[in-house]
């Protein structure tokens, strides 16, 4: 369960350890194993991650929309990746107000996550390799960012089956950024549009049918 957590919590041991060219599978289970808390924080992860915690966070924010969540999560992750995806937009490094930052998931809760999408990320990371890296430079970053504070949006609105699409865009944009391979940049940006092009059509058929509701009722 996601809580606020005090803010003189300390920093996961994990937090002291580089990251620079590890994987980002590695990262999330040392994190993960870390016996000496039981929660961990959305500022831990921005301590941890540092130079990586941009493409980072989207990442952890947006994998859970992908997993079988209760009703309300999308909307809940929806903000931060907001947040986040504005100041890729923007080219600012990543920022999270307290009332974000302080919110915390329990130790075990995730370990569950990442024993979930662990195996995906490692079959991911064998994929990913430097390539076409001018689609990461900072000018195609804001560009990214746009798209994904597009599908943030998405995310974040009640639109029924809306999650995991616009969630599955973000999470490749950001192991691409991770790696910079621009395989993965194209990859998510054709899913990007994809997601947004199903998500106008299910939001044009719900106000389609309200609208026949509405006619007949007063017809």
């Amino acid at each position: 369960m996601v809580s606020e957590e005090p803010p003189s919590a300390a920093v996961p041991a994990s937090a002291h350890c580089p990251t620079q060219g590890r994987k980002l599978s590695e990262i999330l289970w040392d994190i993960a194993g870390d016996s000496g808390r039981d929660r961990i924080a959305v500022r831990d992860l921005l301590g941890v991650m540092q130079d990586r915690a941009m493409a980072t966070l989207l990442f952890v924010f947006a994998v859970p929309n992908i997993l079988p969540t209760p009703p309300g999560t999308s909307s809940v992750l929806g903000t931060p990746l907001i947040f986040l995806s504005l100041q890729l937009m923007l080219g600012a490094r990543p920022w999270l107000p307290d009332v974000i930052g302080a919110r915390s998931i329990a130790r075990k809760d995730f370990v569950s996550v990442v024993a979930q999408v662990s195996p995906w990320i490692v079959r991911a990371e064998a994929l990913l390799r430097p390539r076409l890296e001018f689609l990461t430079d900072a000018l195609v970053l804001r560009l990214i960012g746009g798209l994904c504070l597009t599908l943030a949006v998405i995310l974040a609105l009640p639109i029924p089956l809306g999650n995991m699409l616009p969630a599955f865009a973000i999470c490749v944009f950001s192991l691409g950024m991770l790696a910079r391979d621009g395989y993965w940049i194209i990859a998510g940006t054709l899913a990007a549009i994809g997601a947004v092009a199903i998500s106008s059509a299910v939001v044009f058929a719900i106000v389609e049918g309200a609208l026949l509701v509405i006619a007949e009722a007063f017809g």
